[in-house]
C-alpha cells in the first residue's frame, strides 16, 4: 500500500479519474445515493486528496478522502474504501494522514451514523442531531481545536 497526498493539480490524471470512479461506485451505485459529487471543492487550492494505492503493479486506487480548508477549521469528507479492500484497517491509514494534515485546528465531518465510533477514535465528538443526507443517515462530528 502507498499513500499519496496531493492537491488536485498534483494528482496524476489516471489517479484522479480512479478517485472519482471509486466515489461514484460506492456512494452513487453501491449506496444508491445520487448526489452532486463534483461540487467544485476538489479543485480548491487548499484541498488535499489522500489516496490509498495498491502498489502491486497498476497502483489501483483502493481508498480516498479529502481534507478541505474551511477557514479556521478543516473538514474531512468523501471517505471511501473499495469494497474489495474493506475490513483491513485501511480507512485508519487514510485518517491518520488526514489528521496530520489538519494539525491542531478544529476538524469537522459528517459521519454516516454507523461509523461514529470509528471517528470517536480520532477525538471526534457528536456535535448535533442525526440528519438524512441524500437518503443516508449522518451525524455531524467535531474534533475540538488542540491547544
Amino acid at each position: 500500500m502507498r499513500l499519496l497526498t496531493a492537491a488536485f493539480d498534483e494528482l496524476p490524471t489516471r489517479t484522479a479519474y480512479d478517485v472519482w470512479r471509486l466515489r461514484q461506485q460506492v456512494f452513487v451505485v453501491e449506496q444508491d445515493c445520487p448526489y452532486p459529487d463534483l461540487d467544485g471543492r476538489d479543485l480548491e487550492p487548499a484541498t488535499r486528496h489522500v489516496v490509498l494505492l495498491d502498489d502491486d503493479g497498476d497502483e489501483e486506487v483502493i481508498g480516498t478522502l479529502r481534507v478541505l480548508d474551511d477557514g479556521d477549521r478543516a473538514r474531512i469528507g468523501r471517505v471511501v474504501v473499495a469494497p474489495s479492500a474493506r475490513g483491513r484497517g485501511l480507512a485508519a491509514l487514510m485518517m491518520e494522514e488526514a489528521m496530520g494534515l489538519c494539525g491542531e485546528r478544529e476538524v469537522r465531518l459528517d459521519a454516516q451514523t454507523g461509523l461514529t465510533a470509528f471517528y470517536e477514535g480520532y477525538g471526534f465528538e457528536v456535535a448535533g442531531p442525526e440528519f438524512d443526507e441524500d437518503g443516508i443517515m449522518h451525524v455531524p462530528m467535531t474534533r475540538p481545536r488542540r491547544p
